[in-house]
Protein backbone atom coordinates (compact mmCIF):
# COMPACT_ATOMS: atom_id res chain seq x y z
CA UNK A 1 0.00 0.00 0.00
CA UNK A 2 1.35 3.42 -0.74
CA UNK A 3 2.93 5.65 1.60
CA UNK A 4 1.67 9.09 2.12
CA UNK A 5 3.30 11.68 0.27
CA UNK A 6 4.80 13.96 2.32
CA UNK A 7 6.28 10.85 4.72
CA UNK A 8 9.99 11.91 5.93
CA UNK A 9 12.98 10.00 5.14
CA UNK A 10 14.20 7.96 8.10
CA UNK A 11 17.36 9.90 10.49
CA UNK A 12 18.91 6.57 10.96
CA UNK A 13 21.88 4.94 9.23
CA UNK A 14 20.77 2.30 6.55
CA UNK A 15 19.93 -0.87 8.23
CA UNK A 16 22.79 -4.10 7.95
CA UNK A 17 22.64 -5.37 3.55
CA UNK A 18 20.65 -8.37 3.68
CA UNK A 19 23.31 -10.79 2.78
CA UNK A 20 25.25 -9.89 6.06
CA UNK A 21 22.57 -11.22 8.31
CA UNK A 22 22.09 -14.52 9.91
CA UNK A 23 19.22 -15.81 8.39
CA UNK A 24 18.31 -18.28 11.26
CA UNK A 25 17.80 -16.48 14.75
CA UNK A 26 16.09 -16.96 17.91
CA UNK A 27 13.35 -14.33 17.33
CA UNK A 28 12.12 -12.30 14.54
CA UNK A 29 10.24 -9.21 14.72
CA UNK A 30 8.20 -8.04 11.64
CA UNK A 31 7.83 -4.46 11.23
CA UNK A 32 9.77 -1.48 12.83
CA UNK A 33 7.73 0.59 14.65
CA UNK A 34 7.56 1.93 17.94
CA UNK A 35 6.06 -1.82 19.09
CA UNK A 36 8.73 -3.53 16.81
CA UNK A 37 11.63 -1.39 18.35
CA UNK A 38 10.62 -1.51 21.77
CA UNK A 39 10.42 -5.44 21.92
CA UNK A 40 13.48 -5.44 19.94
CA UNK A 41 15.16 -3.54 23.36
CA UNK A 42 13.40 -5.73 25.71
CA UNK A 43 15.29 -8.68 23.90
CA UNK A 44 18.33 -7.05 23.28
CA UNK A 45 18.69 -6.60 27.07
CA UNK A 46 17.90 -10.02 27.51
CA UNK A 47 20.43 -11.20 25.49
CA UNK A 48 18.98 -12.65 23.10
CA UNK A 49 19.15 -13.29 19.19
CA UNK A 50 16.45 -10.78 17.72
CA UNK A 51 16.25 -9.29 14.25
CA UNK A 52 14.10 -7.02 13.29
CA UNK A 53 12.85 -7.05 9.69
CA UNK A 54 11.75 -3.48 8.48
CA UNK A 55 10.02 -2.71 5.55
CA UNK A 56 10.29 1.32 6.37
CA UNK A 57 6.43 2.21 6.32
CA UNK A 58 6.33 2.78 10.10
CA UNK A 59 3.02 5.03 10.88
CA UNK A 60 5.43 7.40 13.50
CA UNK A 61 7.52 8.04 10.32
CA UNK A 62 4.57 11.07 9.18
CA UNK A 63 3.85 12.03 12.69
CA UNK A 64 6.11 15.39 12.00
CA UNK A 65 5.21 16.27 16.14
CA UNK A 66 4.19 14.36 18.72
CA UNK A 67 2.70 16.12 21.79
CA UNK A 68 1.88 13.32 23.84
CA UNK A 69 4.79 10.92 24.45
CA UNK A 70 5.91 10.58 27.61
CA UNK A 71 8.92 12.53 28.41
CA UNK A 72 9.03 14.32 25.13
CA UNK A 73 6.72 17.41 24.92
CA UNK A 74 7.50 17.86 21.35
CA UNK A 75 8.95 15.36 19.17
CA UNK A 76 8.91 13.81 15.73
CA UNK A 77 7.87 10.23 14.76
CA UNK A 78 10.74 9.86 12.54
CA UNK A 79 13.26 10.94 15.47
CA UNK A 80 11.37 8.95 18.09
CA UNK A 81 11.83 5.76 15.84
CA UNK A 82 15.73 6.61 15.08
CA UNK A 83 16.59 7.19 18.69
CA UNK A 84 14.91 3.88 19.45
CA UNK A 85 17.12 1.82 16.36
CA UNK A 86 19.79 3.75 17.94
CA UNK A 87 18.79 2.22 21.33
CA UNK A 88 17.87 -1.42 20.51
CA UNK A 89 21.34 -1.86 18.83
CA UNK A 90 23.24 -0.85 21.54
CA UNK A 91 21.84 -3.99 23.27
CA UNK A 92 22.89 -6.36 20.33
CA UNK A 93 19.33 -5.88 18.33
CA UNK A 94 19.92 -6.21 14.71
CA UNK A 95 17.86 -4.35 12.03
CA UNK A 96 17.20 -5.54 8.18
CA UNK A 97 15.22 -4.06 5.36
CA UNK A 98 13.05 -6.17 3.87
CA UNK A 99 9.45 -7.01 2.84
CA UNK A 100 7.70 -10.26 3.90
CA UNK A 101 5.45 -12.50 1.19
CA UNK A 102 4.49 -14.75 3.14
CA UNK A 103 5.58 -16.95 5.84
CA UNK A 104 4.58 -20.89 7.25
CA UNK A 105 5.62 -23.24 9.76
CA UNK A 106 7.82 -25.57 9.59
CA UNK A 107 8.11 -27.76 12.63
CA UNK A 108 9.38 -25.72 15.55
CA UNK A 109 10.88 -22.49 12.82
CA UNK A 110 8.79 -19.78 11.27
CA UNK A 111 10.08 -19.62 7.76
CA UNK A 112 9.77 -16.29 6.55
CA UNK A 113 9.84 -15.46 2.77
CA UNK A 114 11.08 -11.98 2.15
CA UNK A 115 12.08 -10.08 -1.35
CA UNK A 116 15.70 -10.31 -0.22
CA UNK A 117 15.82 -13.60 1.47
CA UNK A 118 14.30 -16.15 3.40
CA UNK A 119 14.52 -16.18 7.57
CA UNK A 120 13.89 -18.33 10.04
CA UNK A 121 12.61 -18.00 13.72
CA UNK A 122 12.21 -20.01 16.83
CA UNK A 123 9.63 -17.21 18.21
CA UNK A 124 7.67 -14.62 15.57
CA UNK A 125 6.77 -11.16 16.58
CA UNK A 126 4.18 -9.57 14.15
CA UNK A 127 4.20 -5.59 14.92
CA UNK A 128 3.21 -4.72 11.03
CA UNK A 129 0.66 -2.00 12.17
CA UNK A 130 -1.71 -0.27 10.38
CA UNK A 131 -2.68 1.59 7.77
CA UNK A 132 -5.34 4.92 7.95
CA UNK A 133 -7.29 5.58 5.18
CA UNK A 134 -6.72 9.03 4.13
CA UNK A 135 -9.90 10.82 3.07
CA UNK A 136 -10.56 11.32 -1.02
CA UNK A 137 -9.79 14.79 -1.36
CA UNK A 138 -7.23 16.31 -3.34
CA UNK A 139 -4.42 18.36 -1.75
CA UNK A 140 -4.87 16.65 1.45
CA UNK A 141 -1.90 14.52 1.96
CA UNK A 142 0.20 17.16 2.77
CA UNK A 143 -1.35 18.12 5.47
CA UNK A 144 -1.32 15.24 7.79
CA UNK A 145 -0.10 15.20 11.05
CA UNK A 146 -0.14 19.41 10.40
CA UNK A 147 -3.85 19.99 10.22
CA UNK A 148 -4.99 16.79 8.99
CA UNK A 149 -5.93 14.18 11.83
CA UNK A 150 -7.02 10.43 11.96
CA UNK A 151 -7.73 10.82 16.06
CA UNK A 152 -9.19 12.92 18.34
CA UNK A 153 -7.78 11.55 21.47
CA UNK A 154 -4.54 11.81 19.91
CA UNK A 155 -4.82 15.69 18.13
CA UNK A 156 -8.25 17.02 20.03
CA UNK A 157 -6.11 18.86 21.90
CA UNK A 158 -4.41 20.70 19.09
CA UNK A 159 -7.80 22.15 17.98
CA UNK A 160 -8.64 24.34 20.89
CA UNK A 161 -11.27 26.83 19.20
CA UNK A 162 -10.22 26.26 15.41
CA UNK A 163 -12.66 25.94 13.33
CA UNK A 164 -12.60 21.53 13.05
CA UNK A 165 -14.15 19.87 9.96
CA UNK A 166 -14.90 16.54 10.40
CA UNK A 167 -15.12 14.00 7.13
CA UNK A 168 -17.86 11.13 7.09
CA UNK A 169 -20.74 10.02 6.97
CA UNK A 170 -21.15 7.45 9.72
CA UNK A 171 -21.54 7.16 13.44
CA UNK A 172 -17.86 7.17 13.62
CA UNK A 173 -18.15 10.95 12.05
CA UNK A 174 -20.68 12.10 14.14
CA UNK A 175 -19.24 11.07 17.18
CA UNK A 176 -15.92 13.02 16.63
CA UNK A 177 -17.80 16.03 15.95
CA UNK A 178 -19.78 15.49 19.17
CA UNK A 179 -15.91 14.93 20.55
CA UNK A 180 -14.16 17.85 19.17
CA UNK A 181 -17.26 20.00 20.67
CA UNK A 182 -15.04 19.43 23.59
CA UNK A 183 -12.34 21.48 22.11
CA UNK A 184 -13.95 23.65 19.79
CA UNK A 185 -17.19 25.45 19.31
CA UNK A 186 -16.69 25.77 15.77
CA UNK A 187 -17.84 21.87 14.55
CA UNK A 188 -19.07 20.89 11.06
CA UNK A 189 -19.42 17.51 9.42
CA UNK A 190 -18.08 17.19 5.72
CA UNK A 191 -19.92 14.04 4.37
CA UNK A 192 -17.86 14.47 1.19
CA UNK A 193 -20.53 13.38 -1.67
CA UNK A 194 -21.74 10.84 0.27
CA UNK A 195 -25.47 10.04 1.94
CA UNK A 196 -25.28 10.21 5.74
CA UNK A 197 -25.88 6.41 7.05
CA UNK A 198 -25.74 7.74 10.81
CA UNK A 199 -28.71 5.61 13.12
CA UNK A 200 -31.25 7.04 14.74
CA UNK A 201 -29.56 8.32 17.64
CA UNK A 202 -26.56 9.82 15.90
CA UNK A 203 -29.33 11.53 14.05
CA UNK A 204 -30.77 12.85 16.92
CA UNK A 205 -27.55 13.91 18.60
CA UNK A 206 -26.39 15.26 15.41
CA UNK A 207 -30.03 17.67 15.56
CA UNK A 208 -29.43 18.28 19.43
CA UNK A 209 -26.21 19.51 19.29
CA UNK A 210 -26.68 21.84 16.15
CA UNK A 211 -23.94 20.50 14.27
CA UNK A 212 -23.92 21.60 10.54
CA UNK A 213 -23.41 19.01 7.88
CA UNK A 214 -22.54 19.55 4.29
CA UNK A 215 -23.62 16.84 1.88
CA UNK A 216 -21.38 18.10 -1.36
CA UNK A 217 -18.13 16.59 -2.48
CA UNK A 218 -15.22 18.67 -1.59
CA UNK A 219 -12.74 19.32 -4.81
CA UNK A 220 -9.67 20.66 -2.51
CA UNK A 221 -7.96 21.76 0.49
CA UNK A 222 -6.59 24.70 0.60
CA UNK A 223 -3.20 25.07 2.67
CA UNK A 224 -0.02 26.85 3.38
CA UNK A 225 2.50 24.60 4.11
CA UNK A 226 0.47 21.55 5.75
CA UNK A 227 -1.89 24.46 7.21
CA UNK A 228 -5.39 24.45 6.31
CA UNK A 229 -7.31 27.37 5.00
CA UNK A 230 -9.99 26.57 4.11
CA UNK A 231 -12.15 23.85 2.02
CA UNK A 232 -13.91 24.37 -1.13
CA UNK A 233 -16.80 22.27 -2.01
CA UNK A 234 -17.67 22.30 -6.09
CA UNK A 235 -16.14 25.19 -8.02
CA UNK A 236 -17.17 28.32 -5.96
CA UNK A 237 -18.60 27.47 -2.65
CA UNK A 238 -15.38 28.03 0.16
CA UNK A 239 -15.55 27.55 4.02
CA UNK A 240 -12.69 28.43 6.21
CA UNK A 241 -11.37 25.76 8.17
CA UNK A 242 -8.28 25.40 10.35
CA UNK A 243 -8.01 21.65 10.92
CA UNK A 244 -9.63 18.49 9.27
CA UNK A 245 -10.34 14.92 10.61
CA UNK A 246 -11.18 11.73 8.69
CA UNK A 247 -13.29 8.90 9.27
CA UNK A 248 -12.53 6.51 6.32
CA UNK A 249 -11.38 3.56 8.61
CA UNK A 250 -8.31 1.85 8.62
CA UNK A 251 -6.74 -1.48 6.84
CA UNK A 252 -4.68 -3.98 9.52
CA UNK A 253 -1.59 -5.54 8.32
CA UNK A 254 -2.88 -8.88 9.20
CA UNK A 255 -1.93 -11.08 6.09
CA UNK A 256 0.84 -12.57 7.73
CA UNK A 257 -0.96 -13.46 10.84
CA UNK A 258 -3.61 -14.83 8.66
CA UNK A 259 -1.92 -17.38 7.07
CA UNK A 260 -0.31 -19.01 9.80
CA UNK A 261 -4.00 -19.46 11.05
CA UNK A 262 -4.19 -16.66 13.88
CA UNK A 263 -7.49 -15.47 15.24
CA UNK A 264 -8.74 -12.37 13.72
CA UNK A 265 -11.47 -10.36 15.26
CA UNK A 266 -14.31 -8.42 13.64
CA UNK A 267 -12.45 -5.59 12.45
CA UNK A 268 -9.51 -7.69 11.25
CA UNK A 269 -7.10 -7.28 14.36
CA UNK A 270 -4.72 -10.01 15.43
CA UNK A 271 -6.48 -11.87 18.66
CA UNK A 272 -3.94 -11.43 21.48
CA UNK A 273 -3.89 -12.34 25.21
CA UNK A 274 -2.46 -10.29 28.04
CA UNK A 275 0.95 -10.88 27.14
CA UNK A 276 0.61 -10.55 23.46
CA UNK A 277 0.08 -14.21 22.17
CA UNK A 278 -1.93 -15.01 19.44
CA UNK A 279 -3.06 -18.86 19.57
CA UNK A 280 -0.02 -19.81 17.46
CA UNK A 281 2.18 -21.08 19.55
CA UNK A 282 5.68 -19.42 19.22
CA UNK A 283 3.63 -16.34 17.55
CA UNK A 284 2.63 -12.98 19.25
CA UNK A 285 1.62 -9.48 18.05
CA UNK A 286 1.68 -6.03 19.23
CA UNK A 287 0.68 -2.53 18.70
CA UNK A 288 -1.45 -1.30 16.05
CA UNK A 289 -2.62 -4.67 14.18
CA UNK A 290 -3.89 -5.90 17.52
CA UNK A 291 -7.21 -4.06 19.46
CA UNK A 292 -4.81 -1.88 21.69
CA UNK A 293 -5.95 1.51 20.97
CA UNK A 294 -3.49 3.13 17.99
CA UNK A 295 -1.33 5.11 20.37
CA UNK A 296 2.64 5.47 20.01
CA UNK A 297 2.92 4.83 23.73
CA UNK A 298 0.66 2.03 24.01
CA UNK A 299 2.92 0.45 21.17
CA UNK A 300 5.54 0.95 22.74
CA UNK A 301 4.26 -1.12 25.59
CA UNK A 302 2.89 -3.85 23.59
CA UNK A 303 5.96 -4.49 22.78
CA UNK A 304 7.54 -4.83 25.73
CA UNK A 305 4.70 -6.86 26.82
CA UNK A 306 5.57 -9.16 24.32
CA UNK A 307 9.43 -9.59 24.41
CA UNK A 308 8.81 -10.14 28.28
CA UNK A 309 6.87 -12.99 27.72
CA UNK A 310 8.52 -14.38 24.35
CA UNK A 311 11.97 -14.06 26.94
CA UNK A 312 9.73 -16.24 29.71
CA UNK A 313 8.76 -18.75 26.71
CA UNK A 314 12.40 -19.34 25.51
CA UNK A 315 13.53 -19.97 29.18
CA UNK A 316 10.94 -22.45 30.21
CA UNK A 317 11.50 -24.27 26.73
CA UNK A 318 15.72 -24.15 27.37
CA UNK A 319 14.88 -25.47 31.25
CA UNK A 320 12.69 -28.40 29.55
CA UNK A 321 14.95 -28.91 26.70
CA UNK A 322 18.00 -28.43 29.26
CA UNK A 323 19.70 -26.64 27.05
CA UNK A 324 20.00 -23.77 29.61
CA UNK A 325 22.20 -27.19 31.30
CA UNK A 326 24.10 -27.11 28.45
CA UNK A 327 25.36 -23.03 28.88
CA UNK A 328 25.74 -24.21 32.53
CA UNK A 329 28.32 -26.62 31.75
CA UNK A 330 30.40 -24.42 29.77
CA UNK A 331 30.17 -22.20 32.40
CA UNK A 332 31.59 -24.79 35.06
CA UNK A 333 34.60 -25.00 32.76
CA UNK A 334 35.95 -22.32 31.18
CA UNK A 335 34.77 -19.53 34.06
CA UNK A 336 34.71 -19.00 37.80
CA UNK A 337 31.85 -20.34 39.32
CA UNK A 338 32.37 -20.17 43.17
CA UNK A 339 32.21 -17.14 45.27
CA UNK A 340 35.54 -15.77 47.08
CA UNK A 341 35.72 -16.76 50.54
CA UNK A 342 36.45 -13.46 52.68
CA UNK A 343 38.98 -13.01 55.24
CA UNK A 344 36.75 -12.61 58.22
Amino acid sequence: MPLYSDIPEPMEPKDAAVPSIRKDREVIIVGGGLAGISAAIYLGRALRDVLVIDAGESLALWEPEAQNYLGFPSISGAELLDRGRKQARGYGAEFVKDEICKVCRQGAMFVLDAVESTYRAKRLLLATGVYHLPPKIPESDACIGRSMFFCKDCDGYRVQNKRVVVVGANDSAAEYALGILLYSPHVMIATNGQVPHWDVQHTGWIAEYEIPVYQDPITCVEHKKGHIECIQFGEKHRIAADCLFTTRGDVFHNKLAQELGAELDAHGQVVVDKCQRTNVAGLYAAGCVTPANCQMIIAAGNGATAAQAINRDLFEESLASHSLRNLREKQLQTAETEPHVLAS
